[in-house]
């Protein structure tokens, strides 16, 4: 429960009930999608738990009430250095950042600020703090359109994007202060994440969010009059573009075994986050269709600028090295649980109006 609030210049701080004492993550943006399921998944596993996040996408309710909220921005170095030292952080877990690559087209100059600059800022924050490890959530963008799939972690990086770039350039950051400092990393390449906690505590809440099953599980529930399948043109069986789809939860779950791989090992390494099987768009809508038993209208639109045609993660890595072990490869699963989400979040609406 929230136990009370206190006005600092330009953040809002809600206190929680552990001592400062105890040894705590700091997962920023930890208010948002997948953030909110890494605290989740944390709190489960009885880690103490602090959220910086600015609020622009996330929300305050997404967060685990057993959770400290810091509401504020990671590139204020007061507020993050007071906020390791109060909770005494030992680990950062790092989401807090822009992610639609076609704004990120128009707007590059956001990215690199929000993504890179900014990372940059929390990296140095927590080596003069004294915080040893980072999880950070980059993106398979940063392969670009590969030669092969499934694409490995050797393969060339030549991302597409300003997304992909400014990711790309943070995981070049933290592999030199590695080499610098007395500080280790794990780099999380994530694929097309999708789906809902399985017990209902949180699901992909942003309004006008982009992701393919998002938009399919709202146009089936009428949230959409429709929805726009960008370009069948491409070099695939059907036209339409392929990617990888992971659960949220099991993308949580990596990165807490990113987090014990770093306690035991105290080595940095990176590894892609998906499960090594690619859907096509059409097959996807067609998935949301027999789980929801809804004709939804799917309308054909240009080409997206900065995608690419296919990519898949070759997950052998992950795997071996961290021994995880997906609980929800199932496209179907996925699909059920964004529906079911979809519509807790129209009765939470109904009810509010």
């Amino acid at each position: 429960m929230l136990h009370g609030t206190i006005a600092i210049p330009r953040v809002l701080i809600v206190n929680r009930s552990w001592s400062s004492i105890t040894m705590s993550i700091l997962v920023t943006g930890g208010a948002g999608y997948i953030g909110s399921h890494m605290v989740l998944e944390l709190i489960d596993a009885g880690e103490k738990v602090v959220v910086v996040d600015n609020l622009s996408t996330g929300f305050r309710w997404a967060v685990h009430n057993d959770a400290t909220l810091v509401v504020g921005d990671i590139g204020n170095v007061d507020l993050i250095k007071r906020t390791i030292a109060e909770h005494n952080v030992s680990a950062i877990v790092h989401f807090a950042g822009s992610i639609v690559v076609p704004e990120s087209v128009t707007d590059p100059l956001g990215y690199y600020e929000n993504n890179t600059a900014k990372s940059r800022t929390l990296i140095a924050t927590a080596i003069d703090s004294g915080v040893r490890h980072f999880i950070f959530s980059s993106t398979a963008a940063v392969y670009g359109n590969p030669a092969e799939n499934p694409v490995s972690e050797d393969a060339v990086l030549q991302p597409m994007s300003p997304y992909g770039r400014s990711k790309l350039m943070t995981e070049w950051m933290l592999a030199d202060a590695a080499h610098a400092h007395d500080f280790k990393y794990v780099a999380l390449r994530y694929f097309n994440v999708a789906g809902a906690d399985p017990n209902g505590r949180s699901g992909q809440s942003t309004p006008r969010a982009t992701h393919l099953i998002k938009v399919a599980c709202e146009a089936a529930l009428g949230k959409r009059s429709h929805m726009q399948i960008f370009g069948n043109d491409y070099p695939t069986p059907d036209g339409t573009c392929i990617r990888d789809y992971i659960h949220v939860t099991d993308l949580a779950l990596a990165h807490l075994e990113a987090l014990t791989y770093l306690r035991e090992k105290d080595t940095s390494n990176f590894f892609n986050c998906g499960y090594s099987k690619g859907y096509s768009v059409l097959e996807v809508v067609d998935a949301v269709k027999r789980v929801s038993g809804v004709e939804l209208d799917a309308r054909l639109a240009e080409r997206r600028p900065g995608d690419p045609a296919a990519i898949v993660a070759a997950s052998a890595k992950i795997r071996q090295t961290l021994g995880w072990m997906p609980r929800h490869d199932n496209l179907e699963q996925i699909v059920n649980q964004a529906l079911s989400w979809e519509k807790h979040l129209a009765a939470i609406k109904a009810k509010a109006s």
